[in-house]
């Protein structure tokens, strides 16, 4: 007996992959709490591959020869061109050239799950893929467990909904400051939430960072520097973060590979995924991204496209158009009821920030300028709203601006040109909503 539950039962729970049903054994819990523990510490171990339920209708359909679409869902390490995302395409096409692959690019430097929700569908669900990567324990790595816990599960629900024969792999790729937990057999926190969403929805899982990791480890790899200076190592990466294609990304498509041809091997039935009850009930399925040109507007909104405007031509690959006012007081307004309201927009050089009123109060200013702001880029922000009420937000231009050469002296940045900061612009792309857009 272990904390007055038999042996024999928590054996069973532990070693078998019914832990993902833990949830709903809600009664043999209150008996017997040490099961969560249990649970909890055998995700925490680290493998190449946990295999679950497999990739079933991906290998079916490789098998038969027809063509083969796959999602490649994360940030810049996904995005890299040459990186593991090409040349695991190009390893699927090789080792199997009965087969026809094509890839889907939804990689996007310096987001996580939290803007993924939102944008799996039209840049990844659209298209139709057979397969969809997901690759954010990076990015999410400090993040909030129960932000994690929420978008990871939207996106696995989104996904399902649409189409239950799509398959899903998490894979969890490094940094050298993540090193330390794979080196010690553990999940960082990021991969570990992840984890426990895998485990509830049955979706294999593959650890690109762990061979890495050892081989720090082992004193075989270093993890940023130029290969030059290390003729008889391994290097990494040239900032702890981002792999060479030809050292990091290879490493990472020879873990992939590794697990793929075992996930191959493995006889898991071919059965329609099915949703089961959610891990969180908040979790996000109902993330949307919807164009801001559909909201009301009050003020001297610009529409710019590409071919006007010089910001919009440099976010061209992230927006089709923008909306743009530099008049303080100008508003963009959503009536909505749902949990969150947020936009995905621009910050840079001439940005300056938004005041967000919630039914007729100020609740906040949003900034849209930061140390990384020499430059045009896209970003979003989100903020949580109260649940099951409507609510009417407005994102107001504010007449007051940031600090900006204060805050660019924090990455030991200056204005190369003031006349470039001189601006309080606001721009909007998409509107970021979980819930119900009202009219």
């Amino acid at each position: 007996m272990r904390n007055g539950c038999p042996q024999s039962l928590v054996s069973y729970l532990i070693n078998h992959q019914f832990m993902r049903r833990l949830k709903s054994l809600c009664l043999v819990l209150l008996f017997c709490p040490a099961l969560c523990q249990a649970a909890l510490d055998s995700l925490e171990n680290a493998h190449l591959l946990r295999i679950r339920d497999g990739l079933p209708f991906f290998f079916k359909k490789i098998l038969s020869g027809q063509p083969v679409h796959l999602g490649y869902l994360g940030g810049s390490i996904t995005e890299a061109s040459q990186g593991w995302r090409d040349q695991s395409l190009n390893w699927l096409q090789k080792t199997y050239p009965q087969a026809k692959f094509t890839g889907i690019n939804a990689g996007i430097g310096g987001t996580g799950s939290e803007l993924g929700v939102f944008r799996v569908q039209s840049q990844v669900l659209d298209r139709k893929p057979d397969l969809v990567f997901v690759e954010f324990a990076v990015n999410d790595n400090g993040k909030n467990t129960e932000q994690i816990y929420k978008a990871m599960e939207g996106i696995v629900r989104k996904t399902w909904q649409q189409n239950p024969q799509t398959d899903i792999c998490f894979v969890y790729t490094v940094t050298a400051d993540m090193a330390v937990f794979f080196q010690n057999g553990k999940l960082p926190a990021s991969a570990l939430a992840m984890e426990q969403i895998a485990e509830h929805y049955g979706i294999p899982s593959v650890c690109l960072g762990l061979k890495v990791a050892d081989l720090a480890k082992e004193g075989k790899l270093i993890f940023k520097g130029k290969q030059q200076d290390y003729p008889d190592k391994i290097v990494f990466s040239a900032d702890n973060v981002h792999p060479y294609s030809e050292t990091g990304h290879l490493l990472y498509t020879q873990a992939l590979s590794e697990a793929l041809e075992k996930v191959a091997s493995y006889k898991s039935k071919i059965k329609t995924h099915v949703l089961p009850v959610p891990y969180r009930p908040d979790n996000w399925q109902q993330a949307r991204m919807i164009p801001v040109s559909e909201l009301s507007k009050q003020g001297e909104w610009k529409e710019l496209t590409p071919q006007t405007d010089t910001v919009a031509n440099l976010v061209k690959n992230r927006f089709s158009g923008l909306l743009k006012s530099t008049q303080p007081g100008d508003y963009l307004e959503v009536k909505m009821k749902g949990q969150i309201c947020g936009l995905y927009d621009v910050m840079g050089p001439g940005c300056g920030q938004y005041s967000v009123e919630i039914d007729g109060e100020e609740k906040q200013s949003v900034s849209r300028f930061d140390g990384y702001s020499t430059y045009y880029r896209a970003n979003f922000f989100v903020i949580p709203v109260t649940p099951d009420r409507v609510h009417t937000i407005r994102f107001r231009v504010s007449s007051q601006g940031p600090d900006k050469e204060a805050i660019l002296k924090t990455r030991n940045q200056i204005m190369d040109d003031p006349a470039r900061y001189d601006n309080g612009d606001c721009y909007a792309g998409k509107l970021l909503v979980v819930g119900e857009l009202l009219r």
